[in-house]
């Protein structure tokens, strides 16, 4: 059992505020019966719910955009430090959510959280090439030698090599020190060891897309929105061949 409003939110039917004045204005009923207190206690799976007349399809995965804050680890919990799930508003809150996928602690950007793992796993194993693009502020120039390097596949100091990536000169930064970085898996720590193995450091990283599906322009640095069916299938829309 949970709130009607909470319910209402994670299956995208609109934010807090615009769901709670659906419920108030009598546009929602549960079993037949029209409910106008958003805490209103319901079972989505077997109450029957239909908003504006319609019913609602409740779907037990959720799937959140979060537009990541450095300092926050990518994590479900941890007893020292902030975590991505910390930051998650009241109704987005539900058992069993976690990062498909680490950011490092001080790296910014998109994060998917969901309680879905095919999900997560599809979408971060390499074999399904889901290309991941960052946007990377560097302490020195990037050569041409880098960008064939990147394509040729980094090898690390212990050997491991990384599937080839792509490695580009941002047009917004004229003195050659921004780079946009397309991968398509996601070693520990990966986009800064490359980058270290060519004799640069990172100074800043963030992450802007994930497939096909870009981080909202409109989404404030650790704010979050619920992610549509067709955000969900952009994922795997721009996969690297």
């Amino acid at each position: 059992m949970d709130r009607l409003d909470k319910i209402l939110v994670s299956q995208n039917v609109g934010s807090r505020k615009e769901v709670q004045k659906l419920i108030k204005d009598g546009a929602v009923c549960v079993n037949g019966e029209c409910i106008k207190q958003p805490q209103h206690k319901v079972d989505a799976v077997a109450d029957d719910i239909t908003v504006g007349g319609q019913p609602l399809l409740y779907s037990k995965y959720v799937y959140i955009m979060m537009n990541k804050p450095a300092g926050v680890l990518s994590a479900s919990n941890d007893k020292r430090a902030e975590t991505v799930i910390d930051l998650l508003p009241e109704e987005f809150q539900r058992p069993g959510l976690f990062p498909a996928g680490r950011l490092d602690k001080d790296t910014e950007g998109l994060l998917i959280i969901t309680n879905d793992g095919e999900f997560a796993h599809n979408m971060l194993s390499p074999k399904k090439h889901v290309e991941k693009k960052y946007i990377a502020q560097l302490d020195g120039e990037i050569t041409e030698e880098m960008i064939s390097d990147f394509e040729n596949g980094i090898v690390f100091a212990d050997g491991t090599r990384c599937m080839p990536a792509k490695l580009e000169i941002s047009g917004e930064n004229p003195d050659k020190t921004t780079a946009i970085v397309t991968i398509c898996e996601g070693k520990f720590h990966q986009v800064k060891k490359m980058f270290a193995v060519c004799g640069k450091n990172v100074v800043h990283l963030k992450r802007i897309s994930i497939g096909d599906l870009y981080l909202d322009s409109n989404l404030h640095i650790g704010e979050t929105k619920m992610l549509s069916e067709l955000d969900k299938m952009s994922i795997f829309m721009g996969n690297m061949h």
